[in-house]
């Protein structure tokens, strides 16, 4: 009688073994594929890839161009492209297209037919300006005021300190290709393009005084400074070329 007892129990206890750990493998089988599992082909020239945490705008500056022009070349590529809702994944296009290119030589109608033979010799030089030469773009100071945070690898520009309501000037001649603050981290923001090699940002303003499209001479009063989206009043400065973030203060004079 015991003997068997002690049989059963060994049996009943083997059974509770087996059947306690099934079940503890199924956890192993549970993934998280929001985690950016999915592996996406390369971005095609002129394209680029979204990643999380993008923004149209944020895509826009990193690539040397206006938001707005950003959005009108998908738009004009996608009719059901809204910059408003872009996801992981999707494909942005960030160069001109064809068509826009085309568009900017600037043709003479007062030129008669015996003068089409020098056109090719002329129609060069409105390109120009596009190849900037090796000393580069040259830069007036945006603001007045010490500088307190130099350009390093996590402060794309410099800092500028000074006082709310103080003016923000416009570094050199060009068009306002974005004036807004929906860059976290910039605040009320404003970035001037130059031409297609160069571009300025000017962060953290507390009030801005032009809008996008707006044509700006160096020297210009843009903005005021504030401090928006940072802890004190101050001018954050980036130049960008070719979208690429490069110590300013060689440019300045």
């Amino acid at each position: 009688m015991p003997k068997s007892f002690f049989i059963a129990l060994m049996s009943a206890s083997l059974v509770l073994i087996v059947g306690c750990s099934t079940p503890r493998t199924k956890p192993a089988n549970v993934t998280d594929r929001s985690g950016g599992s999915v592996a996406y082909d390369p971005a095609p020239p002129g394209y680029y890839r979204v990643k999380k945490g993008d923004t149209l705008a944020r895509i826009a500056l990193d690539h040397g161009q206006g938001p707005r022009d950003v959005a009108q070349w998908n738009k004009a590529e996608n009719p059901n492209f809204n910059p408003n809702v872009i996801e992981v994944g999707d494909l942005i296009l960030i160069k001109p297209p064809a068509s826009a290119k085309t568009a900017k030589p600037v043709d003479k109608k007062s030129t008669t037919g015996s003068d089409k033979a020098d056109a090719p010799s002329s129609a060069p030089e409105p390109a120009k300006p596009e190849v900037v030469a090796e000393p580069g773009i040259r830069l007036s100071w945006p603001a007045k005021g010490k500088v307190t945070g130099e350009f390093n690898e996590t402060n794309k520009g410099i800092d500028i300190a000074g006082k709310v309501g103080e003016p923000v000037l416009a570094a050199s001649d060009g068009k306002v290709v974005y004036a807004g603050n929906s860059l976290r981290g910039y605040g009320n923001l404003v970035i001037v393009k130059h031409d297609n090699t160069y571009l300025t940002a000017y962060a953290h303003n507390s009030k801005l005084l032009v809008k996008e499209g707006d044509s700006v001479r160096k020297g210009q009063k843009i903005a005021e400074m504030g401090d928006t989206d940072t802890n004190a009043p101050k001018l954050h400065f980036e130049l960008r070329v070719n979208g690429k973030p490069v110590n300013p203060t060689p440019y300045l004079q």
